[in-house]
């Protein structure tokens, strides 16, 4: 499979993607190539990731001075104890801003190590090599870092980008169907939004994709998906404006992880999917979607069976929290809810211009049970 390589050009930063098929042992060729003055690796894993990856990526760093931190990879450790905690390590290590971190995991960790990046010493060099489909699609583009509060997901953090992005196929081998079907949320959502040409690609490959039986098409579902991204994000970095059009379908879902307190009974690309099947509902019900197009949606979530129906997961006395949580998305301007909705496949309506009083959303959830 030949390599391939994007540039991201963001107001703050230019920086490469290198996607591949067994890239990681490059690793350490392209820090030397990008970040000559590293001299000290920080890498931040995911301490669920085969063992054999990790020995990898260390082999390939021989020549650095290396601290290693294996973090379990759930919501709840993006929090501002365990940035502390790293943080006055790599101080007490003396890492200087030539320095770097890397991050060797999904979404999660992408965030989590980015916001270390950052703060520590006002920036040190941060490389991300997602090992989700989720991460690499998504995640790990555009520099947003982030950790959670009690109040909700995300809502500390900041913008940082990377030096660069390491993303290679072969990490996906060992990933369960469900992180793939996670990982298809954010790629579905890249075509719904503005390309319904790759909609339609991914109606006919969208199987071959989720079930990992073709690695070309799993490659270039990943490629167009980070172009769409990168698109969008070297137009409005700090998210002032088009990039609101990247969270269709991440308020309700934010609603939806929320509710359910981050458990495994839910995972981040689940919640999209399903969020994704909410927002286009209602932008058919607000005279927005027509109903043929919704139906396309609809009949390419029961071909691949992904999550589409709310009362199949939550409670109808869980709505309340739901809509509690979605309140409290920082995206929110005023007293409303701000939404991201579809007019037809491959566009959407404007950011800001669509806000619906949170009584009004929980009287449509309250509508999909008997």
């Amino acid at each position: 499979m030949e390599n391939t390589k994007l540039i991201v050009k963001t107001k703050s930063k230019f920086y490469p993607i290198y996607f591949g098929n067994n890239i990681l042992n490059t690793t350490g060729r392209l820090v030397k190539k990008n970040l000559p003055g590293v001299k000290k690796i920080c890498i931040i894993s995911d301490n669920k990731l085969p063992i054999f990856l990790l020995n990898k990526l260390i082999k390939s760093l021989k020549k650095y001075e290396l601290k290693i931190y294996k973090l379990s990879a759930t919501e709840k450790t993006k929090n501002l104890k365990v940035a502390n905690k790293i943080i006055e390590h790599l101080l007490s290590d003396n890492f200087n801003r030539s320095d770097c971190v890397i991050a060797l995991g999904g979404g999660v960790l992408g965030d989590l190590s980015a916001f270390i990046s950052n703060l520590t010493k006002r920036g040190l060099k941060f490389i991300n090599i997602p090992t989700t489909l989720l991460a690499q699609v998504d995640a790990s583009i555009g520099g947003k870092t982030g950790i959670n509060s009690n109040r909700g997901k995300n809502l500390i953090g900041t913008y940082y980008q990377p030096d660069f992005i390491l993303s290679d196929v072969s990490l996906l081998k060992s990933l369960p169907q469900r992180e793939m079907i996670s990982g298809y949320g954010e790629i579905l959502k890249h075509s719904l939004i503005l390309d319904k040409k790759f909609f339609l690609w991914l109606c006919k490959n969208g199987k071959k994709i989720i079930n990992k039986t073709n690695n070309i098409f799993l490659k270039e579902a990943i490629i167009k998906s980070c172009k769409i991204k990168c698109k969008v994000v070297n137009k409005d970095e700090k998210e002032k404006d088009l990039r609101m059009i990247l969270n269709f379908g991440h308020t309700f879902a934010h609603g939806f992880e929320s509710a359910k307190n981050f458990s495994k009974k839910l995972n981040h690309g689940e919640a999209v999917l399903l969020g994704m099947m909410m927002a286009s509902k209602l932008s058919n019900k607000k005279k927005l979607l027509s109903f043929r197009e919704l139906l396309s949606i609809k009949k390419h979530y029961l071909a691949l069976k992904l999550p589409m129906n709310i009362d199949k997961i939550f409670k109808k006395k869980e709505v309340s929290k739901i809509v509690h949580f979605m309140n409290k998305d920082k995206k929110n301007i005023d007293e409303k809810i701000n939404f991201i909705l579809l007019r037809k496949i491959g566009k959407t309506t404007k950011p800001k211009r669509f806000a619906l009083h949170s009584n009004e959303i929980k009287k449509f959830l309250n509508s999909y049970y008997l």
